[in-house]
């Protein structure tokens, strides 16, 4: 379920190939001084049984890679390799990224710091 600053990625039922999973992602814009504008996101949720909140930030122009940053997340805490959180609900997803790139006032096409990445941890 998909709403602006807030997506719900669920899967209640465990099989053989995937945990059951509750996970929210909550994001917003910050403004940081030095930085300029970071998306900010914290994930809350339960995988296997487990409960779990983290949060990470990342710059205006690495943001769009938030998918990997939360799956690699999800994954510390119990998600298998071969899982996407993102791909099950592809179209809340690509919700999400417009409201991110609105947020940010991103295009397509605008260059990426590649010490951006690296203090990204991308």
């Amino acid at each position: 379920m998909f709403e602006p600053g807030h997506l719900h990625l669920g899967n209640p039922i465990a099989s053989a190939a995937q945990p059951a999973f509750s996970i929210d992602l909550y994001y917003e814009v910050r403004h940081d001084p030095a930085e300029g504008a970071m998306l900010h996101m914290r994930m809350v949720g339960e995988l296997a049984g487990k409960a779990f909140e983290e949060s990470f930030e990342l710059h205006r122009d690495t943001a769009f890679n938030f998918a990997s940053v939360a799956t690699r997340i999800a994954m510390k805490h119990g998600l298998p390799t071969n899982t996407s959180l993102i791909m099950r609900n592809h179209q809340q997803y690509d919700q999400m990224f417009e409201d991110i790139r609105r947020k940010l006032g991103a295009h397509a096409g605008d260059p990426v710091d590649l010490d951006h990445l690296e203090k990204d941890g991308l």
